[in-house]
């Protein structure tokens, strides 16, 4: 029983000392600025809406700039649309 009480309270002090930072991405924006740290963690910031804007944030910075993976693209049909082929009934 013992064992049971120090393995919860390891596991809620692991939990309470680094809680996790969950990356957001803005849907809106088309662009993101993805920062590396000193210490190797990154950083993801998806509130540019050109690339120029992007770029000239991340100049000088260990940065980049790319399209952000959660805005519609201009070419996409929506969620709910299909496209079905029109062919000859036999």
């Amino acid at each position: 029983m013992r064992m049971l009480r120090w393995m919860v309270l390891a596991f809620t002090t692991i939990l309470a000392v680094a809680p996790a930072a969950a990356q957001r991405y803005d849907s809106q924006n088309p662009f993101c600025l993805q920062r590396w740290g000193q210490s190797g963690g990154t950083y993801i910031d998806c509130s540019y809406t050109s690339l120029e804007q992007c770029r000239a944030t991340a100049s000088g910075l260990s940065a980049t700039c790319s399209a952000n993976p959660y805005s519609p693209q201009p070419n996409q049909a929506s969620p709910g649309h299909v496209h079905r082929r029109q062919g000859r009934a036999y």
